[in-house]
């Protein structure tokens, strides 16, 4: 059976009520930087958990709704209140509406002007509370959906390119402001059938934000790539794209690599996630003669789908199952 995509956005925003794919996916991405410099967040609600072990061994047999393995992956960066937390929920644990998701005690709402992230979770590998709301207002908004390979299987959406987020957490404390980036992801099916690779990196320049896309086929299938430049009245163009500048690998040995002007060296500012398929990074790099600083991100499929990196991933993304009451 040939299933179709249902897109997970709309005109007017998120939606996440929209059907999808056995064996498939949806998220909605945000990252964000304070002002100051000193703090810095990342948040997915995941439905389908693409990196999930979990996920990757129901698959081997046969169909599986994608709730029945679901997330909020909040990651905080920089300064003392560092927390990483990502625990896997079944779909008893899942509420949908089309402007409303629930997952486990943590809620996403978008009312048409601003998405919240009530945030109630526990932390990993070291149980600690994580409880905090995230306010994103887009200031640029984007409907278009990009597709990511030849056949259309994978769909990217760049909701708000440009964005302010206010965070108030109070375990840990912390309230702060700054510039932000949403966007969703929508599959038909697990990433690492159709991608060997790709890195992506978004920058906040002087008037604009550029995203950059570079995705590289498994097997015989073909590359893609994407350069877009989204200015602050809410036009879009194609940006440049230079040739593709290697940056130090990981120390799991993940390449890192991005586009920058010719002649110009990107360099890795620091290093917020590394797991051995995966990397996170703030990245230095120059697009157009602007010296900009980027969230970069650098994923291997191949390596995830190795056996011996997908026993060593419930350490950092436990399981819970919901009490069914009989």
């Amino acid at each position: 059976m040939q299933y179709r995509h249902h897109p997970v956005v709309s005109q007017t925003g998120p939606d996440f009520a929209a059907s999808l794919a056995p064996n498939g996916y949806a998220w909605w991405y945000l990252d964000a930087l304070s002002d100051c410099g000193r703090y810095g967040l990342t948040a997915i609600a995941m439905l389908g958990c693409v990196f999930s072990p979990w996920y990757a061994r129901a698959r081997r047999h046969g169909l599986v709704d994608p709730l029945q393995h679901s997330a909020l992956n909040v990651v905080l960066y920089r300064g003392q209140g560092r927390r990483w937390a990502m625990t896997e929920r079944d779909a008893a644990a899942v509420t949908r509406h089309p402007h409303q998701l629930s997952i486990g005690p943590s809620r996403v709402t978008w009312d048409g002007e601003t998405l919240q992230i009530d945030v109630d979770e526990k932390t990993s590998p070291w149980p600690q509370t994580l409880r905090g709301e995230i306010r994103v207002t887009p200031i640029v908004r984007h409907a278009t959906a990009y597709p990511l390979d030849a056949a259309a299987r994978h769909l990217w959406w760049p909701i708000a390119p440009l964005a302010r987020v206010n965070v108030t957490f109070d375990a840990p404390t912390l309230n702060w402001q700054g510039s932000a980036y949403l966007d969703a992801n929508q599959g038909l099916g697990p990433l690492e059938t159709d991608f060997e690779s790709w890195n992506w990196s978004r920058s906040r320049g002087a008037a604009r934000t550029r995203v950059l896309y570079d995705t590289v086929g498994a097997q015989d299938r073909p590359n893609r790539s994407w350069s877009l430049d989204f200015a602050s009245d809410g036009s879009v163009r194609a940006g440049s794209k230079p040739p593709i500048n290697p940056m130090t690998k990981t120390i799991w040995g993940i390449a890192r690599h991005t586009r920058c002007d010719l002649g110009a060296r990107p360099t890795v500012i620091e290093t917020l996630e590394s797991a051995p398929f995966y990397s996170r990074s703030l990245i230095e790099t120059t697009h157009d003669g602007e010296r900009v600083e980027s969230f970069h991100e650098s994923v291997s499929l191949s390596r995830f789908s190795k056996s011996w990196v997908q026993a060593l991933l419930p350490v950092r993304l436990p399981r819970v199952r919901s009490r069914r009451l009989v």
